[in-house]
């Protein structure tokens, strides 16, 4: 597959990563197989990238990566670079907060490295911000974690441009991740232009729309069972409807080129930038199959712009967020 950089450090990692929210139950009941049916198929296409996060089925996502690291043994951990996260905690009722304190990053980040089984990982993320605490301060943790040699690089998750160039100034951000997709284009309007000119790397999450843009969008029923995606403007029932006939032109350009619609939402991704990386997650070897098929569909500007006449810019019913989903992500636009 073909590489690209991670941060300013420029670590190679595979044009596609693979989000690992999946091996927890978020989208789905998942298990230990399934998960590590999917690692192995990421070994067989040459996706090195994984991304996980503490809060990922309370730790499940982590364990899972651990454990398949451990039945691998060093060729495993030599093959995968892993990104992980911290900044996110429950209250005793079950409310989220946010914490980004030094003290926080580090025993979370602990944690994880005990779950994965690793004494280093290539980035710790800030999952969300804490608004009690000046970016710079946080920036200054992160780049303590990585004096440590606990981590190699540092990332923010879904933080303003403007934000991102406070942080950098006092440690490089190797990478800042946020939702970017033909239906969330909104990273356009600042973030891409400023991870480029700093050389961070941008990670794209739900790159296809939370299947939006799949040959095969998730039934609205399975929708209502799933705690996220029942309060997400995008996946209520009037508006889930709405947004299947408005993306069937793509889906249907994807057949007339021969290619899968989730591998298509991905070459166009890739075709934005070079300092771009989709993180699909799913849990179907034969879903990642058509995923990774993207990195391998060179696309001219006639199939750009076909892609754009498809799906213009904002085509996309309800916003990407709930009310209650929207705290945490930095808006800029």
């Amino acid at each position: 597959m073909e590489q690209r950089v991670l941060g300013q450090k420029k670590t190679p990692i595979s044009a596609i990563g693979y989000g690992a929210m999946s091996f927890s139950d978020f989208y789905g009941a998942t298990n230990d197989e399934k998960s590590f049916a999917i690692l192995d198929r990421c070994i067989d296409l040459g996706i090195t990238h994984i991304d996980t996060s503490n809060v990922y089925g309370m730790g499940m996502s982590e364990t899972r990566i651990g454990a398949y690291l451990e039945k691998q043994g060093k060729q495993g951990q030599d093959f995968f670079t892993i990104a992980t996260k911290a900044g996110i905690t429950s209250g005793p009722d079950g409310s989220r907060h946010y914490d980004n304190s030094f003290n926080h990053l580090e025993n979370e980040l602990d944690k994880s490295l005990q779950r994965l089984g690793l004494e280093q990982v290539e980035l710790l993320y800030v999952h969300r911000r804490d608004e009690n605490i000046p970016i710079e301060e946080v920036s200054e943790s992160l780049g303590r974690l990585v004096k440590s040699g606990k981590i190699n690089q540092i990332g923010f998750s879904e933080i303003a441009p403007t934000s991102l160039e406070i942080a950098n100034q006092i440690y490089p951000v190797a990478a800042v991740q946020s939702e970017y997709s033909l239906s969330t284009r909104s990273p356009e309007m600042g973030l891409v232009q400023k991870t480029k000119e700093l050389d961070s790397t941008l990670i794209a999450f739900s790159p296809v729309g939370r299947s939006l843009l799949t040959d095969t969008p998730i039934e609205l029923d399975i929708c209502k069972t799933l705690p996220f995606l029942k309060a997400n403007p995008r996946f209520t029932s009037e508006n889930y409807e709405r947004n299947l006939n408005a993306s069937a032109s793509f889906r249907s350009l994807a057949s007339d080129m021969g290619v899968s619609t989730s591998g298509l939402a991905i070459a166009w991704l890739l075709a934005q930038d070079n300092h771009i990386v989709p993180i699909p997650g799913t849990r179907s070897v034969e879903h990642l199959n058509e995923l990774a098929s993207g990195a391998s569909i060179n696309l001219s500007e006639s199939d750009l712009q076909a892609i754009e006449r498809a799906l213009p810019i904002g085509w996309c019913h309800g916003d990407r967020y709930s009310n209650a989903q929207w705290k945490g992500p930095e808006r800029y636009c």
